[in-house]
C-alpha cells in the first residue's frame, strides 16, 4: 500500500451526534486537496452509541478505521492507540466535538513538511468557552511556558500536526496528553511552531471539562517534570535527597551527644540530649533520610522490572 499523506487521530467519548458532520468535513477536505487518507476514530468507552455510528460511517468512507475501548480509559490512551495504529506522512490530532475545524489540516500539513517543523500546535487565540474554563487555562498554560521553555499560547489544543516519526518515538500515558509538546522536547524533537487556528462553539452535547482537570494538569506537570529529569534513575534524586537528609540527622546528632560529653568532662552546666528540641528533629531527618534513600532503591527496582504500563482491553476495531 502506497503511503498515506495524512492520519488523523479521532479521540471520542460520546459524541454520536456530531461524528457524521465531522466526518463529511474531514473527507471533503481531503478530497479538495487531494490528498491521500484515514482517520482513526477512538471510541473511548462511550454509552451513547458511538460506536454504533462509527461501523455505519465506516460504511460510507473506507478511509475511516476505527478502535472501541471495552471502557473509559481517558484522552491519553486513545491517543496512544491512536499513534500506534497511525500510518500516514504527518499525524493529525483533533477533538471529535466539531470545536476544531478540519480546515486548518492542509495549512498545518504545509507547516511541518515545507517549514521543517516536528510539532505543530493549534491555539484558539478566540475561545468559545465560558470564562470559568478560559481563565484557568490561560493560568496553566502561562504556568506550563515558564517551567518547559517551549513558548506556546496553548498546550491544551486538541488540534495538533506531528511528524509521523514524533508520534512513534513517544509515550503518551495516564494524563499526559496535554504535555504532548514537553514529551516531543524531551524525545530529541525540538522543531515545535505553533498556529493560530479557529474555535468553534460547541453544537452538541456538552464539555466534559471540569475543575478537577486543572489540579490534575498541575500533578501531571509536576510529574512529566520529575519524568524528563530522573524518571530512568529515580535514585538520584530520592538517594541524594535521603543522603544529605541522613548525613545532616546524624551529622547534628553526633555534634549534640559530642558537646554533652565535653561538657560532662569539663563538668559544665549540661541539658539531657533527650531534652533537646534539636535531637528529636536530627533523629527525624536520619528516619526520612533513610526512607528516602529506601524509596529511590525501590524506584530503581520497579523502573527496571516495569512491565508495560500501555495496557488496554481493545473491544472492537475496524
Amino acid at each position: 500500500m502506497d503511503k498515506l499523506d495524512i492520519s488523523v487521530v479521532v479521540p471520542l467519548y460520546n459524541e454520536a451526534e456530531s461524528l457524521p458532520e465531522l466526518a463529511a468535513w474531514i473527507d471533503r477536505v481531503m478530497r479538495e486537496n487531494g490528498f491521500s487518507y484515514e482517520v482513526i476514530l477512538i471510541d473511548d468507552g462511550s454509552s451513547d452509541g458511538s460506536w454504533n455510528v462509527v461501523e455505519e460511517l465506516k460504511k460510507q468512507y473506507p478511509a475511516i478505521r476505527g478502535i472501541s475501548f471495552a471502557r473509559n480509559y481517558g484522552k491519553s490512551a486513545a491517543l496512544y492507540c491512536g499513534f500506534a495504529a497511525a500510518e500516514g506522512e504527518v499525524v493529525i490530532t483533533m477533538d471529535a466535538d466539531l470545536q476544531d475545524s478540519p480546515d486548518e489540516i492542509p495549512e498545518l500539513r504545509r507547516m511541518i513538511l515545507e517549514e521543517g517543523y516536528d510539532l505543530v500546535s493549534g491555539w484558539k487565540k478566540r475561545r468559545h468557552d465560558p470564562v470559568g474554563k478560559r481563565w484557568p487555562s490561560k493560568f496553566f498554560n502561562w504556568t506550563a511556558r515558564s517551567v518547559s521553555g517551549i513558548k506556546l499560547h496553548d498546550f491544551n489544543c486538541g488540534l495538533k500536526a506531528y511528524r509521523r516519526k514524533v508520534v512513534k518515538a513517544i509515550e503518551v500515558y495516564g494524563e499526559m496528553h496535554r504535555f504532548i509538546p514537553i514529551l516531543a522536547k524531551q524525545a530529541g524533537f525540538r522543531r515545535i511552531g505553533e498556529k493560530v487556528v479557529d474555535h468553534h462553539a460547541r453544537k452538541y452535547g456538552h464539555s466534559k471539562f471540569g475543575m478537577e482537570r486543572m489540579v490534575k494538569g498541575y500533578l501531571d506537570l509536576i510529574s512529566v517534570l520529575f519524568m524528563s529529569h530522573f524518571g530512568r534513575s529515580p535514585m538520584y534524586f530520592f538517594g541524594s535527597l535521603g543522603t544529605l537528609m541522613f548525613l545532616v540527622g546524624g551529622g547534628t546528632t553526633v555534634w549534640i551527644i559530642a558537646e554533652k560529653l565535653w561538657k560532662q568532662f569539663h563538668d559544665l552546666p549540661l541539658r539531657a540530649v533527650t531534652d533537646q528540641p534539636l535531637f528529636y528533629l536530627a533523629i527525624l531527618a536520619v528516619i526520612l533520610g533513610v526512607q528516602l534513600f529506601l524509596a529511590g532503591f525501590l524506584g530503581e527496582l520497579i523502573n527496571r522490572g516495569s512491565s508495560e504500563r500501555n495496557k488496554y482491553l481493545i473491544d472492537k476495531t475496524l
